[in-house]
């Protein structure tokens, strides 16, 4: 079986790059600075349905791309989760917070209605996360998406 992303990801989401494990993606909603990383692995729902080398390159991914992300917004705090309640497909939060973001200090989900991105700002922050990526070094191979160009 081959890995098919969740119609709820989807639907939410910008995709932003391939990963050597993972689909990084953007929430669509810009109160907050929120990636998801979705193993490419067919019917994963939970962390222990991973092969132990791809849970080591699943942690691989978040600790480097956590390298970028929270200097790069300067963030107070980096929330990462993983809950799955709504969507069972594997899928990690990466949540850049800050003291003044609309949820602070609760957390994001089920917070009022979701701001969309326009898709000029979606290219920008794959852009700027690019080159943030390439600056620190980021180690798994990396495809971005055309989205990024």
């Amino acid at each position: 079986m081959t890995f098919e992303l969740h119609s709820q990801l989807a639907k939410d989401s910008f995709h932003l790059a391939d990963l050597k494990l993972c689909q990084l993606r953007l929430i669509n909603d810009q109160r907050f600075y929120w990636l998801l990383l979705v193993p490419k692995v067919a019917n994963a729902k939970e962390l222990t349905d991973l092969t132990p080398t791809d849970h080591q390159q699943l942690w691989q991914e978040v600790y480097s791309l956590s390298q970028v992300i929270k200097p790069l917004k300067q963030a107070v705090k980096l929330n990462i989760a993983t809950l799955g309640n709504l969507v069972p497909q594997l899928h990690l939060h990466l949540i850049a917070r800050f003291t003044e973001d609309a949820a602070w200090p609760n957390p994001v989900w089920g917070l009022g209605t979701a701001e969309p991105y326009n898709l000029a700002t979606v290219k920008a922050i794959a852009k700027e996360l690019r080159s943030a990526c390439t600056a620190n070094n980021f180690q798994p191979p990396i495809n971005w998406q055309t989205l990024a160009d």
